[in-house]
């Protein structure tokens, strides 16, 4: 078994609702986010992925369609709080708003983006790991193992 990784970046904001610390503000991070998937390269001369657990620009274009060309540059709002008037706001004055069924904290949106990727991997390859940074030194993570 083989593990890849591939890193990826992305500018988002997010409001916290009914948090009590200085980040219940809107406010934005550079996020910084890992993606490892695990499995057997493909044994095949004749394929042309031969060697390859997955291409890794499989994996850029999965995570590009599915969180990086909808997160980037929007605010993340919790749609099951009040802030979706703020939400609904924004929009109404041009913003890219992304409503969530959640509360957008780092740990939610792992288990936002483990779903997303799973849903798009290939059939031989499995989800092993995310690792989401929200500063330079604050990340969480998401195992496989530990979420059976």
């Amino acid at each position: 078994m083989i593990r890849i990784t591939k890193i990826f970046t992305f500018e988002t904001a997010h409001v916290l609702y009914n948090y009590d610390g200085k980040c219940k503000n809107m406010h934005g991070h550079s996020y910084k986010l890992f993606v490892t998937v695990k499995g057997n390269p493909i044994n095949d001369l004749e394929n042309p992925k031969n060697g390859m657990v997955v291409d890794f620009g499989d994996i850029k274009k999965i995570v590009k369609e599915e969180i990086i060309d909808v997160w980037d540059h929007a605010v993340l709002i919790n749609a099951l709080s009040p802030h979706k008037e703020l939400g609904e706001d924004l929009e109404q004055k041009g913003h890219k708003v992304i409503y969530c069924n959640f509360q957008p904290t780092c740990e939610n949106m792992l288990y936002e983006i483990s779903v997303k990727v799973k849903n798009r991997l290939p059939n031989h390859v499995q989800l092993a790991y995310l690792k989401l940074h929200e500063t330079e030194n604050s990340y969480g993570e998401w195992v496989a193992e530990e979420n059976i």
